[in-house]
């Protein structure tokens, strides 16, 4: 399959990623990640791999949007949820608020 990363034209397939990944220990995985056999990697690290380039030439999207072609399975990076304050009024809201008068 033909893809462009970084604005330079590759050539993959699925035998050839799989192939480039062989051996590969995965980094941690802090993000968008993607299954390559039985080992999630970073995009970022599987990026770098398969075509060679710095990772800071390519975005991760481009490397998802490749590998999801080929049919690797991807994930995104997950929303955050919300936290601190906000998290915890959300909360209270849902579980609503005492009524006055009522005793135990």
């Amino acid at each position: 399959m033909r893809c462009v990363i970084a604005r330079f034209p590759f050539e993959l397939t699925k035998g050839g990623v799989l192939e480039s990944m062989k051996g590969v220990k995965p980094e941690p995985v802090t993000g968008e990640s993607v299954t390559i056999g039985r080992r999630h990697y970073p995009v970022k690290q599987v990026g770098q791999i398969v075509t060679r380039q710095d990772r800071r030439d390519f975005s991760a999207a481009e490397v998802l949007r490749a590998m999801a072609q080929l049919g690797f399975t991807c994930r995104a990076l997950p929303k955050a949820a919300p936290s601190g304050i906000l998290g915890s009024q959300h909360a209270s809201a849902m579980l609503g608020t005492p009524r006055d008068g009522l005793t135990g």
